[in-house]
Parts: structure tokens; sequence; C-alpha cells
């Protein structure tokens, strides 16, 4: 099979932000007791942080990571969190019934993300409390001193403010499912009045409005337009929020699911302009894909912990364990959102450990890598930049729910001062390799640096605490040949390229 690629220097999508690499921890299951916090863990700290943990965050050069939640924020009493450890209060947290010990708070939190050179989004409960909640939070956080809460956080221990400046107001807003689930008209005003409220405290600060939770909403796209109708010149970000699974054990259609994250963002961004136009704004609102992933493997697990043996401290919940099929879904989801980088500014891979995570701990053990934790690692690492508009020639297949989808997925970034392109490939055929013909117009000369990939015989291989099946290998770099690069492409392939080009 043979695939074509045309990439030409003065045609350009945008330029990539470093928070589309952003990812999210939840109080929920094992993402924090026993993921990032394991007190008397033999690579734990003084403050009880797993460093062996620390260390394959700091890999995936994460800049920003969302908190406290998630479903968990909307009945969080942020209060609970702060003070000493001892004299704080154990709660039942009714998004995932389990009980909340409150270990870790905002404090503990923000220090965490400073070890792992990230930056903290935090997010305020807009289910059971409002406006004047908001504004203590962010005084706390962000205040230097002379108030109640900023004095109250300084005789905590945290002298110095957080600085956090970007705040998620509420989550899933529109999900039934949510504590303190609200209209669309009445979660509009609650988030306009917050995001001015909060605004004359520190008004510096980004801010989230919650979009819908998945695409399949009855309220898409109609709650979009009636949130931004309230919100549109107080906000800076809409949020959006799918997961992906191959429910129906069919590789075809499920690696072609990024058509439908490709779609809810045109979808999106669409009704954004329409809110625009309808104001007669020049603002241009900005997107935060701020929970994304592949989750689909733990959902009868979670479902008898959650109902039949609810209350337990960190229960194994959403434990999700990654095949090599899972890691190229992954790589077309981070393709489609790099394609989208004009609009897209923050994604958040959701969630970080143990949570469908890349990351994942043995209470008391080791930490290892997820099959998902290569690809994200190669976009974190590689693309840096700007993503260039390409045109693409490939053949096509249909799928159970999808028609015309080309075997290529595939973006490229190009990094002018270290005068690299790199393209991120997916090969979508189950029995093919294909033959990749680059062509770079108004780069000069273009080689092959080097070629990465994941790719197998067996689709379904994991890895695991004790062995590793599915790592980055060395592929094949092809040849040159009057000014266009081949590169072979392996059958069911994620793959990535980078070109040096001299002028």
């Amino acid at each position: 099979m043979k695939a074509k690629l045309i990439l030409e220097k003065d045609f350009s999508v945008g330029q990539v932000d470093r928070r589309l690499f952003a990812s999210f921890i939840e109080h929920l299951g094992r993402a924090v007791y026993t993921g990032i916090y394991e007190p008397g863990h033999p690579n734990s700290d003084s403050n009880g942080f797993r460093q062996d943990v620390l260390q394959l965050v700091k890999e995936l050069n994460i800049p920003i990571i969302r908190y406290p939640g998630g479903n968990f924020v909307s009945g969080y009493r942020w209060e609970d969190g702060v003070g000493p450890i001892s004299e704080r209060p154990r709660r039942l947290d009714l998004a995932w019934r389990t009980l909340e010990t409150n270990e870790i708070g905002v404090n503990e939190f923000a220090a965490w993300c400073r070890l792992a050179n990230s930056q903290l989004m935090m997010a305020v409960n807009l289910g059971t409390r409002g406006v004047q909640d908001a504004c203590n939070l962010l005084e706390y956080c962000n205040i230097e001193k002379g108030s109640y809460y900023s004095d109250l956080r300084r005789s905590h221990g945290a002298t110095e403010p957080h600085h956090i400046k970007t705040w998620c107001l509420g989550n899933e807003m529109d999900g039934p499912w949510q504590t303190g689930h609200k209209t669309a008209q009445e979660y509009g005003r609650l988030a306009c009045e917050t995001a001015r409220a909060m605004r004359k405290i520190d008004p510096d600060i980004k801010l989230v409005a919650c979009g819908s939770s998945v695409c399949t909403m009855p309220t898409f796209p109609s709650w979009e337009d009636e949130v931004l109708t309230n919100t549109y010149e107080d906000v800076d970000f809409l949020s959006l929020h799918q997961y992906f699974g191959d429910r129906c054990s069919n590789t075809p259609d499920y690696l072609a699911q990024s058509i439908e994250m490709d779609r809810f963002i045109r979808t999106v961004t669409s009704v954004c302009d329409y809110v625009k136009a309808k104001k007669r704004s020049p603002k241009t609102m900005y997107l935060s894909f701020d929970e994304w992933n592949v989750w689909y493997h733990s959902s009868a697990e979670e479902e008898d912990i959650i109902k039949n043996h609810p209350w337990g401290v960190a229960p194994k919940l959403l434990e999700d364990i990654y095949t090599l099929e899972d890691a190229l879904v992954v790589g077309t989801l981070l393709i489609t959102l790099l394609n989208h980088a004009d609009r897209v500014k923050m994604a958040c891979l959701a969630q970080l450990v143990n949570v469908i995570a890349p990351i994942m701990t043995v209470p008391g053990g080791k930490a290892w890598k997820q099959t998902i934790f290569e690809p994200f690692f190669h976009a974190s690492q590689y693309a840096n930049g700007t993503v260039l508009q390409t045109a693409s020639v490939c053949e096509k297949y249909d799928s159970k729910n999808y028609c015309d989808v080309p075997y290529l997925e595939s973006t490229a970034v190009w990094n002018e001062p270290a005068g690299e392109i790199t393209v991120f490939a997916v090969n979508r055929s189950l029995n093919e390799p294909m033959e990749l013909a680059c062509r770079f117009d108004g780069f000069g000369s273009c080689r092959v640096l080097e070629h990465l990939q994941l790719c197998g015989n067996d689709l379904k291989a994991v890895n695991s605490a004790e062995k590793a099946a599915v790592t980055t290998a060395l592929g094949d770099n092809g040849y040159e040949e009057n000014g266009t690069c081949f590169v072979p492409l392996p059958a069911a392939s994620w793959n990535v390229i980078r070109f040096k080009t001299e002028p």
C-alpha cells in the first residue's frame, strides 16, 4: 500500500501550546493514595510522595495537571484538605462512593506539582457550592498575605501563594450523574457570576467553562450555545470530554474513532464562532479538551465496587490495562488534537496514575509504564513548534460506523529553531505495510534523523509490572529519491519520523 504526504512551509494550522500535553489527577481510586502518595513506600520521600512515580511523570514532561476532579469536585469541600493532617475530617465521596481521608489537599498537591515541574489547574465545586466558596479558595491559593484566607494558608505552612492561574468552573455540569447537576441556563448564570467574582480577586487567571461531557449528550450542542451566551466575555476556554473504547471487538471501527473526536471539536468550534458572531465579539473562544482517553476495560469491576462495596479508602477503580491496539488509538487521538492546534490549546489525558492511566503502581512495589505511555511521551517530546497543513493521499476503508476512513492518520510539526519536522503517523491497515512518501515544499532538502515505532503481531499485547511487552523500537529510515523521502510503515503501527531540514 502506498500513501503520500505533502508539506508546505508557508501553510500551517497553528502553534502547538505545551498545555496540549496536560494530564489529570482526581481523588478517585488509587490515583492519589498508593498512586502519587504512599507513606512508608521504599521510594517515598519524607512527605510520602513516591519518587519512582514522580520520575515517570517528569519523563512525560507534563506542563499542567487538572485537580481534584472530575466528578469528585462537585461534592468537595476544599477546607477539609488543609491544616494539620491529623485533624482533617474523613468524608463520604458521593461521586465514587468511597471514603476520602483528605490526607492530600491543595497545599500538598501544589507542592507535588512543583516537584513534577508542572503547573496546577484547579477545579472549583459548582455542584454543591458556588460563588463564595470559589472566591475563598482563590484567595487562599493566590493572595500573598493580609486577608483571612491568605493568612490561613500561611498558618498551614504554605507561606508563599500558589499562583494558580488556570481554574475550571465545575465539572460536567450537563451530566445527570453529577452531584448538583444543572441545566445549561442554571450553570451558565452561575459560571458567569463566579467568573466575574474570581477575577476581582485575581484579574490574571484563566477560566474554563464546562462544555458537554460527551458528544452523544442529548443537550449537545445546545448546551454550548446556552452556556457561552451567558459566559462568552467572562471565560477563556470551553471544555470538551470524551472517552473511546472497543466494546464491540471491532478493531477497524475502533481505530477509526478519532473521526468522532474530530467531529466533536469541529462542532464545538462552530458553536463558539456562532456565539461570537451573535455577540458581535472580537474575542475568539479556545477549547480545553480536558478529559480524553481510552476507557472501556474495567467498567464491570468498577460498577460492582461502587454499588456493592462502597465507602472503602482508595479502592481499585478504573484500572484499565491497555493493549497495543489501545496505544494506536491514543496515537490517532493525539494526531487529531494536534491537527486542531489553532483552537485546542489545552488537553488533559485522563488520568495520570492508576486510574485509566499511562503510569501504574503496585502498592509497596514498583511503578511501570502502560502501552499508552509511549505515544503520549513521543508527542510531548517531539511535537514542539508549528503544526503544518498536510495534504495526504491514501486508500480508504469502511467500518461498522464510519465511511471513507483513511488508512493513514497523520500530522506534522515544524520545529524551526531546531530545523526539524516530525511526522506522526498511524497505519490503520491490520494486514498491509504502507510506503509513505513525504514531500517537503519550501524546506530545502530533508533527511530522516530517526524513525520510532510501536507495532507487533499481537494487538492485544499488554505491559505489566513484570514485563514490558510493548515498547518503542527503531523503524526503517527508508530512502530519499528526487527530493521525496520514502518511509515504510508496518501494518497496524504508530510512527514518529523525525526529519532534519537543510536549506
